[in-house]
């Protein structure tokens, strides 16, 4: 049997662990296809996968999956504004976004923190989403700033106690 969770305090509790905020990306009949997440993660090393966990209900993740391919783009802390694009509803979201196609012909946002190309791995169930493993092809980080955070409902910035050479 299922535990009872009240949503409301779902959400509140597990509000007070921050995010990161991606752009996934790809192609989708000709145009860039894009939705916004708070759920991506590295998964292995070997093979080299990451993954991610869109709503069922979105409208962007089917036109992602279905190009077989997406790139992750971590978005900085300057960015909320192309957050806010991606995330809409809007027929012409990249109308103020700026990109370049990567090799494998995704779309790879400007002056993102760092972005992950990669082909669809592996689609599983995960309650009232879907969990998404993609196998990294290319990687780059960009310039050396401070990624966007999603934290109890609002957006911030991280804010480094040191910062070791990588």
């Amino acid at each position: 049997m299922l535990p009872s969770i009240d949503n409301a305090a779902f959400r509140r509790v597990l509000g007070h662990y921050p995010t990161g905020v991606c752009a996934i990306t790809s192609v989708y009949d000709g145009k860039p296809a894009a939705m916004v997440v708070g759920s991506f993660s590295s998964v292995s090393l070997n093979p080299p996968l990451v993954g991610f966990f869109p709503d069922r209900g979105s409208t962007s993740w089917p036109k992602i999956r279905s190009s077989g391919r997406f790139c992750v783009n971590v978005l900085a802390s300057d960015q909320q504004g192309v957050c806010k694009a991606l995330a809409s509803k809007s027929d012409d979201k990249f109308s103020a976004v700026g990109f370049r196609l990567s090799d494998r012909g995704t779309p790879v946002l400007d002056d993102v923190v760092a972005w992950i190309d990669c082909d669809l791995h592996a689609v599983g169930d995960a309650g009232d989403h879907h969990m998404v493993l993609g196998l990294v092809r290319d990687l780059e980080t960009g310039s050396r700033r401070d990624p966007l955070v999603f934290f109890q409902g609002g957006y911030g910035q991280f804010a480094p106690l040191n910062f070791e050479s990588a």
